[in-house]
């Protein structure tokens, strides 16, 4: 058997204290049967923290650890999650003009870091990830972003389209980026608050997130290929807003 991840924690007591410490969760798997004393006291947490959860049989659990997990085992993130309301109060605050990038749907742990990297090189403010869906923000990922994810604000939502709500009127544009869109990105004023949206290379921005979009940019290819990796699109718009805003 592989040797077990440092950041893995089990046994129901232990996940409870991890979170009760303050300490973020990447993810906790908790046994389909299981009805233990303090399984309402995990619920509730996990309810109150935002913490993705799935039930999966004790085969799934076996794999991960061969320990007396006690029906609940649990990955700690490397890295620490932050509110967006959080985020975005601060940024106004510290007078700066706000750039975030949503990632729907990306779930290759090489582009997310690769993003984060080019996204705290290009002075972005925040990523923004759905809870469910996402790449999962392991030791990897920090290393791919070499060691970005320590230093740009993550925000991890259970509801994307009520995140890009709430920045809406926040007064921060959404563009969304998809080889669909009408305009080139270098037409599109992004001098302003914005947020880019960018989609998992398989089947793109969603149709729910794109409708809250205020506009959908490309980005124009001269070549045979109709489309960039998602790591290298989202640099290549993220260097239009530098040049733009004249960075």
């Amino acid at each position: 058997m592989a040797k077990q991840p440092e950041n893995l924690i089990y046994g129901i007591r232990a996940v409870i204290e991890t979170i009760r410490s303050g300490k973020d969760l990447e993810k906790i798997f908790v046994q389909n049967k299981f009805k233990g004393e303090l399984l309402p006291e995990l619920n509730q947490l996990i309810k109150d923290r935002d913490i993705p959860v799935s039930r999966v049989p004790n085969e799934k659990l076996n794999r991960l650890t061969r320990k007396n997990y006690q029906g609940v085992v649990a990955y700690v993130s490397p890295v620490k999650y932050f509110p967006l309301d959080q985020v975005v109060t601060q940024v106004f605050e510290e007078g700066k003009q706000p750039l975030f990038i949503l990632l729907d749907g990306v779930t290759d742990i090489r582009n997310f870091g690769s993003i984060a990297r080019t996204a705290e090189c290009m002075g972005v403010n925040g990523i923004i990830i759905p809870a469910k869906g996402s790449a999962q923000i392991n030791a990897d990922a920090v290393k791919t972003s070499a060691g970005a994810l320590n230093f740009i604000p993550v925000c991890r939502e259970l509801n994307l389209v009520h995140a890009l709500t709430y920045l809406k009127e926040s007064g921060i544009q959404i563009i969304g980026c998809t080889e669909k869109g009408k305009d080139d990105f270098g037409k599109i004023d992004l001098t302003g608050p914005t947020c880019i949206i960018m989609g998992s290379e398989d089947v793109g921005i969603s149709q729910e997130t794109l409708k809250t979009c205020d506009e959908i940019g490309k980005i124009h290819l001269s070549g045979s290929i109709e489309s960039l990796n998602v790591g290298a699109a989202c640099a290549m718009v993220l260097y239009e807003v530098s040049r733009q805003r004249g960075l």
